[in-house]
């Protein structure tokens, strides 16, 4: 592993310039204003992975913005590693709460990050996680010691929901066959304390609209007689947990697949604060699902919360109405084997046949995901603990993920295989949110780990 970190020393200055290069395209996949960047982003991923060895590389059109593919087939009977990330970015706004121009990155030392951090919209997400595994196969070439097949696919639309990546992998199966997936646009627990993700929430996403009488009406002449929507809807959201927090849509739960007592046991082993994890939010005490750690409630357990809810007057002053209608945008969470079209009928079927004859209620479906879930016996997860021990001394930590990325269940869908999610964020990296960051230490030290993965896998599978 020397000659990996010494390589790492003679170039990392190199590798950081190349970072702040690519960080300068303002890549927003959202917005078509910054098209020409997206594409130009495409190109200079594709020089990269050029550049670093790669035998072929093709920028692959699609509906959407074009995928890079790249691959390095060594030898036909060793296992095949894709690697998948994504060079667009979020949008940057609100631009004016930015210490700096998000596309003009700086370095700044701080007290978390001594080395210092990069200060850019995608220094984190995802740019720099996923240029660590295009720096970490150059090392691989020019030290001849790459131990496996490698396929790298990086999209320009992760940032808007990935339309078009199903169709891409749908139609390229053969191009994509793999042994394991490895993705690095998660996170870990600290710099001294590395962690796995090894599951993912699914996600089902709804509006509801509550009507009440044919227009709004005034609240003195009308009030008391007839049904207020707000009011109902309120009532009705409110009757979707019962006392203990646990949601009470008939039939959610029946497929959940909790979690091991053995994984519960390596997730208590993780470092964290009660205190700190208050006070960081400014909050009297934690809230949630009886029966279960602020941890598990956050990643093990499933989850219904209102993600916004409006109706009738909210403007200056007082306006006495009952208004006509009234709307929550409402988001579930889920947990394996949870099922999204299944738990999206589920909660239309509840929230209709609660409803008062006095309202109409209407639920339009958005959008969901799949969960996903890594066993910790998987070789792949195995090979990406010891590589985290090697380098940062102490074994990796077992983490699910409360957010989703459900193009990870696609992948297991279509391509039949796992992924594994190697992470060097860090929750503080204001990945979304202005003045983003990613370490100079946790970017170098992700190039040192990515080797180590592929000659531990390599070594795993061979002695299947």
């Amino acid at each position: 592993m020397s000659a990996v970190k010494n390589y790492i020393d003679q170039n990392k200055d190199r590798f950081i310039e190349e970072l702040i290069s690519l960080l300068k395209i303002p890549s927003v996949s959202a917005d078509k204003a910054y098209e020409k960047d997206v594409l130009l982003t495409a190109e200079a991923v594709k020089n990269y992975l050029d550049k670093a060895g790669c035998k072929k590389v093709e920028i692959c059109e699609t509906p959407g913005y074009p995928i890079v593919y790249g691959e390095h087939i060594i030898d036909p009977d060793l296992p095949t590693i894709l690697v998948y990330g994504h060079y667009d970015v979020q949008p940057a706004d609100p631009i004016d709460l930015w210490d700096s121009p998000p596309f003009e990155p700086i370095i700044k030392k701080t007290e978390l990050h001594p080395d210092g951090a990069i200060y850019a919209r995608g220094s984190c997400d995802d740019k720099g996680q996923m240029y660590m595994h295009v720096k970490a196969f150059e090392i691989m070439m020019n030290s001849d010691s790459l131990p496996c097949n490698v396929k790298f696919m990086i999209e320009g639309e992760e940032e808007i929901g990935s339309p078009s990546l199903e169709w891409f992998v749908e139609r390229n199966q053969d191009k994509l066959s793999n042994d394991v997936i490895l993705i690095s646009d998660t996170g870990m627990i600290s710099n001294q304390q590395p962690s796995i993700t090894t599951g993912l929430r699914g996600l089902s996403y709804v509006e509801v609209e509550v009507t009440g009488p044919n227009r709004d009406l005034h609240s003195g002449l009308y009030g008391g007689a007839v049904a207020n929507p707000i009011n109902i809807l309120n009532k009705m959201i409110a009757s979707l947990h019962d006392e203990n927090n646990h949601i009470t849509i008939p039939g959610f739960y029946d497929k959940v697949i909790d979690a091991t007592a053995e994984e519960r046991k390596e997730m208590a082993k993780a470092p964290f604060s009660l205190e700190a994890y208050e006070k960081s939010i400014d909050i009297g005490e934690v809230y949630g699902e009886t029966g279960y750690s602020t941890n598990e409630r956050n990643s093990i357990r499933p989850t219904l919360d209102v993600n916004g809810i409006w109706g009738g007057y909210i403007g200056e002053g007082a306006k006495t109405v009952i208004a006509s209608k009234a709307y929550a945008k409402i988001s579930m969470r889920l947990v394996p084997d949870q099922d999204p079209d299944e738990i999206t009928k589920l909660f239309m079927d509840h929230f209709e046949g609660i409803a008062p004859k006095a309202v109409k209620v209407k639920v339009t479906p958005h959008h969901g995901g799949h969960p996903y879930v890594t066993p910790i016996d998987n070789i792949g997860y195995q090979a990406a603990n010891k590589a985290y021990t090697e380098t940062f001394g102490v074994p990796a930590i077992p983490q699910r993920s409360g957010g989703s990325i459900p193009i990870v269940a696609l992948f297991e869908k279509e391509l039949k295989s796992k992924t594994i999610l190697m992470g060097f964020g860090l929750d503080s990296d204001a990945i979304h949110s202005p003045n983003e960051h990613f370490g100079i230490f946790n970017y170098l030290k992700g190039i040192e780990t990515i080797p180590l993965f592929y000659k531990n896998y390599a070594e795993m599978y061979s002695g299947q």
